[in-house]
């Protein structure tokens, strides 16, 4: 059997494995088709009159805009709790004071003072909470993917239509300052732009200082429309010291100082929004789709009146997707193509001193707009491929044309307004809220492909012939071995548990632009142990021999017998362990080709296990939280662990290839 052909065979077992890897994944996790359509004033999102004649006129598009500019804050992992006062409680549990709590004091002053102006919103985010995907969620009202996890290190630029191409469609200055993520998603896309490296998680404060520095002169100036600060200090405290540390309480503190600067420069004509992208667990990570990790903070004011009710005692829950659409319109915007989230019908209602005749009515407009946006995306994508459900897309859509019609009843007939006004909203509102749970049921559907291939795979022959057959337990020891040495060395599963802190192992400074290296280091540090027992995996071809020589000392002869052994033909002797392999050279390719096809399989069982445990609880709770992080570092574990056997036994050939090429020189000098 020749080298080449052990590896090439051992190749393909390895492709035939990421085929069906490749396959489960389009099929499991959240995947869909990015449409590069894009919404525009010139076409509205369907038929009928646009509300209040609002096209045609200046600086409107779909909605008259009501605000001309917006400062968009954004506080990397600003969870909800830290938005909270200083005592706050459960209902029969004494008063918790926390380092965070009541930091962010001018919210709630502002909150008490000017309760038409300002709401508190507790946004709930889409996991996985990674800050690309939330940007992206952000910028396009869309569902982030899993799929995206790995973009986090080095994103790329947003094709579908988003808030920011909106506005540098319609001439909007947008100025940027901070976390250059924004500078790979929108090349091009700002006016004025201030980017800060923001890998650097032990790095607190170069960031938001650098933002600091350029927020407050660029806002006096008045040269933009809408200004956008992304602040990274909060969330590099999570990671460094955690919630708890005192240290957060300084970021937050600075935050509200910040927020106090912005409110007293505000204009009547501006809006100013503070939003946290994701939030962070209790170690101060985040990623996964735990409570503390997906539940956010969301502020908005305006030095004139939002709206005509004072604030709920309990902060409204939005879907925080519900911010593209509402500033869309807001702004006199088209909606972003793509976007599944509903509007904050509450901001559109009027000021404190607005009828609630007319605050419904134009509620139901906004909603009116959002859902005919919807609607057509929906007819588009249903149109490009078959991911969404015929039968719920069927009666969804049924929904539409109904709650449609009793619009324009409703425009035509505002005689009957009031009594029809509630039943209206409610329609409009049943249907954006069920085409965002159609998506996210869609697109976390489950394919079968993944179980056929690896059926195949698993059933290749794995037994040759041949003297050094390595057992079973062996090798399911060394595999196990990996995956305990996995965990002893800290790492989970989960993507909170990644030891981020590993990519500035001998870079302590950070690595300025680049991307790939801090990746390269932390995927290192977590699939370690993967690739180490994959390399080392031929060494288990000496397992034979260990056996042999213990079980020759066994049957040692007694000591009476010693001058009869001492006496036997020299002939006789046997080579002993790897020598013996110089004498059957196919033996010794068969033996590696059999031991890298039962690791293989062994790694397969367990992906496979992972596979079904995913499939069968695809509908359970805790599946993207558990199962779907489970299944990817498996995934990702076996692509490095068959990589690196295939380097190992590369690297066995080549040791062999050397040792035979100096034992045919000793033979050859012998004979001489």
């Amino acid at each position: 059997m020749q080298k080449a052909s052990v590896l090439l065979f051992l190749a393909w077992v390895c492709f035939v494995f990421y085929a069906g890897i490749a396959l489960f994944t389009s099929g499991f996790l959240l995947t869909r088709l990015e449409l590069t359509n894009y919404s525009s004033c010139q076409e509205p999102p369907g038929p009928g009159s646009l509300p209040w004649g609002s096209q045609g006129k200046p600086g409107a598009c779909w909605m008259a805009s009501r605000f001309s500019r917006v400062v968009l804050v954004l506080v990397d992992a600003l969870r909800f709790d830290f938005a909270q006062p200083q005592h706050s409680h459960v209902p029969g549990e004494p008063p918790v004071s926390l380092p965070f709590l009541g930091k962010l004091s001018s919210l709630q002053r502002i909150l008490e003072i000017q309760p038409h102006h300002a709401r508190l919103y507790r946004s709930q985010v889409d996991p996985p909470t990674t800050t690309m995907q939330r940007l992206k969620a952000l910028t396009t009202g869309s569902l982030p993917t899993f799929i995206d996890a790995g973009s986090n290190f080095a994103s790329h630029a947003i094709v579908e239509d988003n808030l920011i191409k909106q506005l540098t469609s319609a001439g909007r200055r947008v100025v940027f300052m901070g976390d250059d993520t924004w500078k790979d998603l929108f090349p091009g896309a700002f006016s004025k732009a201030f980017f800060f490296p923001s890998f650097n998680v032990r790095d607190l404060d170069t960031v938001d200082n650098g933002i600091l520095e350029q927020l407050y002169p660029t806002m006096d100036s008045g040269e933009w429309d809408v200004l956008i600060a992304h602040f990274l200090g909060v969330d590099h405290c999570g990671h460094k010291h955690g919630p708890h540390h005192p240290e957060m309480a300084k970021k937050l503190s600075q935050m509200d100082q910040v927020i106090q600067g912005l409110v007293e420069r505000l204009e009547n004509d501006t809006l100013l929004v503070v939003a946290g992208d994701h939030g962070m667990t209790t170690n101060g990570d985040h990623g996964g789709d735990s409570e503390l990790e997906v539940s956010a903070a969301l502020f908005l004011y305006s030095p004139t009146a939002l709206f005509p009710s004072t604030p709920p005692e309990e902060p409204e829950v939005i879907p925080q997707v519900s911010l593209v659409p509402t500033l869309a319109l807001l702004l006199g915007l088209p909606i972003p193509f793509g976007n599944i989230g509903e509007v904050m019908a509450e901001l559109f209602s009027g000021g404190e001193d607005s009828q609630p005749h007319s605050s419904a009515l134009a509620q139901a407009s906004a909603l009116h707009l959002n859902a005919q946006q919807v609607s057509r995306f929906l007819r588009t994508y249903s149109a490009a491929t078959q991911d969404l459900q015929a039968k719920e897309l069927h009666q969804l859509q049924n929904l539409f044309s109904k709650a449609s019609a009793d619009y324009q009843w409703l425009l035509q007939s505002p005689n009957g307004a009031e009594a029809t006004l509630p039943t209206v909203i409610a329609e409009l509102q049943q249907f954006l809220r069920g085409a965002r749970a159609m998506c996210i049921e869609s697109w976390a559907r489950f394919s079968l492909s993944f179980l056929l291939l690896h059926l195949l795979a698993a059933g290749i022959p794995i037994t040759t012939p041949g003297p050094f057959t390595v057992p079973w337990r062996a090798v399911s020891a060394w595999a196990l071995m990996a995956t305990q040495t996995f965990y002893s060395t800290g790492h989970q599963p989960v993507f909170p548990a990644i030891h981020w802190h590993a990519a500035f192992v001998g870079f302590p400074e950070g690595h300025g632009s680049c991307t790939w290296l801090p990746a390269l280091l932390v995927g290192a540090n977590t699939f370690a142990s993967h690739l180490l027992f994959a390399v080392g995996c031929p060494l288990l071809l000496l397992w034979p021999f260990l056996c042999e020589s213990q079980g020759l000392r066994k049957r040692q002869q007694p000591p009476g017998n010693e001058a009869e052994a001492r006496v036997r033909p020299e002939e006789e002797e046997e080579p002993l362990m790897e020598m013996r392999l110089r004498d059957a050279p196919h033996h010794f390719y068969a033996a590696l080709l059999q031991l890298g096809l039962k690791y293989l399989f062994i790694l397969g069982v367990q992906i496979l296990a992972c596979a079904l445990a995913a499939s069968i609880l695809r509908r359970h709770l805790m599946v993207w939280k558990v199962f779907a992080p489970k299944f990817i570092f498996e995934a990702v574990g076996f692509i490095v662990s068959s990589v690196g056997l295939l380097l190992g036994i590369a690297l066995v050939m080549r040791v062999d290839g050397a040792v035979s090429s100096w034992f045919r020189q000793l033979f050859l000098a012998q004979q001489r």
